[in-house]
Order: C-alpha cells, then structure tokens, then sequence
C-alpha cells in the first residue's frame, strides 16, 4: 500500500516552477548586462542556472525557491521524509526534460518524481 500526501496542484506546481525559472532568467540578464543583452545564446546558461538552483536547494533544504514560497517540499515517497542528494539528482535531471514533469501518475506524481521516489507535498 502506497502513503497518501497532499497532493500539489498542477497550478501551484506550473506558478512554483515560473518563479524559479524567472529568478534564473534575472540572475542571468542582471550578469549579462540587462534584458536587451539577452539573447537566444543565453538560454543554455538560463537552463544550467535552474539546474543547479533547484538540485542545491532541493538537496539542502527539502525544495526550490518557488516551491519554499507555496510552503511546498520534497519527499521521499516511501518513508517521507528527507531526500537523498542522489534522489534531488535524479528529479532535478528529469524535471529539466519537462516532458516527464508535465506526465502524472495517479497520485499525482510526475516521471521524475517516480524515478526519484520522491513526492511533491503541502506543508
């Protein structure tokens, strides 16, 4: 029998991960020179950036700067709670093809999070 969480909107989901996205695009534009100096080439780094800023703040406090301002966190599914770096690794890698973000199960949870065995929760 699988754990039941509170389950996380795909609205507080898709506006959580628009904040994280948005505050990678500032940092990046504010390094570059400002918005007019952003280009098409800066979107590799736009993507690194958000890499690194979720996996480092999954990893150390249990969720992203956009998720912490929902008052959502990550899980580990089976036993809820902390996760492993090696299970923000893997989410933050499939979270990035955002394919697998966009696919739930019937708990609610996307590819990456089941192959990271982690949950997305309120609280």
């Amino acid at each position: 029998m699988e754990p039941t969480y509170r389950r996380v909107t795909l609205g507080r989901r898709l506006v959580a991960i628009t904040i994280d996205w948005l505050a990678c695009y500032a940092i990046v534009a504010a390094l570059s020179g400002g918005i007019g100096k952003m280009g098409p080439e800066r979107s590799p780094l736009i993507l690194a950036l958000f890499f690194i800023e979720v996996l480092v703040l999954t990893t150390l406090t249990g969720a992203s700067l956009g998720q912490r301002i929902f008052g959502l966190r990550v899980i580990s599914f089976h036993g809820g709670g902390a996760i492993s770096p090696l299970q923000a690794f893997i989410r933050t890698f499939f979270l990035v093809l955002v394919v697998t973000a966009v696919t739930y199960d019937a708990n609610g949870r996307g590819i990456h999070e089941r192959l990271s065995q982690t949950v997305l929760t309120r609280g």
